[in-house]
């Protein structure tokens, strides 16, 4: 498998390159384009959709696409719902990731994706909010809003960012979630008026626009990850 970006920053598309029958993950909605003989199919399935449709969005149903293809191999173009830049981070076993689930964009079969990973379980209580545990040998890739920042954290430096900012970093990092903005908050699992505080050591990557700003004035595009 091969990855190029075209067209960064702002309206990056991802193609993906794929060996004769090898396949792809992502986020239903995010192909663009593919060529013939590559196969597209949408499904629920496992614990990680059923996870993240309970928990993140509250019991409705949740879809990732599988691509696949063909014995002479294929190809895949993918974009997210709103302008900015993608990224691909390597994966490991003994080095995970922590994602926000709607930065995620697709995963290569070797990482597997958990929403109700127990290390959120005391940040949000009970199923884990909105963020994901991705774990595994393979490639991830991700979207953001606007352009990326990353914070490289030492020991005992502490980042505060805002959870609508955040999306991703190292599972070395310690976090707390705090509210900030006062008054009755719908659910904690929107991250609306909250920031994280991040302690190092670890990598933080950061979006420098906040898709929630986006959605409230055009809520009709506001589906499953920001479509």
């Amino acid at each position: 498998m091969q990855i190029i970006l075209r067209h960064q920053p702002a309206y990056s598309v991802a193609r993906v390159q794929l060996e004769p029958n090898e396949a792809l993950q992502l986020e239903a909605g995010a192909m663009v384009a593919m060529s013939s003989g590559v196969e597209l199919t949408s499904k629920m399935e496992g614990g990680f959709l059923k996870s993240l449709s309970r928990s993140v969005l509250g019991g409705d149903s949740f879809f990732i696409s599988t691509v696949t293809a063909g014995a002479n191999g294929g190809w895949v173009d993918l974009a997210p719902g709103l302008p900015g830049d993608i990224i691909t981070l390597p994966s490991t076993s003994a080095e995970p990731w922590m994602l926000t689930r709607s930065s995620w964009l697709a995963t290569t079969v070797g990482v597997t994706l958990d929403a109700k990973w127990g290390g959120f379980k005391n940040l949000f209580g009970g199923e884990g909010g909105f963020l994901v545990y991705a774990q595994g040998d393979g490639e991830i890739l991700l979207n953001c809003y606007g352009a990326l920042d990353i914070y490289d954290l030492a020991a005992g430096e502490t980042l505060v960012l805002d959870s609508g900012h955040l999306v991703a970093m190292s599972s070395s990092v310690n976090l707390q979630l705090k509210k900030v903005a006062s008054g009755w908050m719908n659910t904690i699992k929107s991250g609306e008026g909250f920031v994280f505080e991040i302690s190092g050591p670890g990598r933080v990557y950061a979006q420098t626009r906040n898709p929630t700003w986006f959605r409230q004035f055009a809520p009709a595009t506001h589906s499953h990850g920001g479509r």
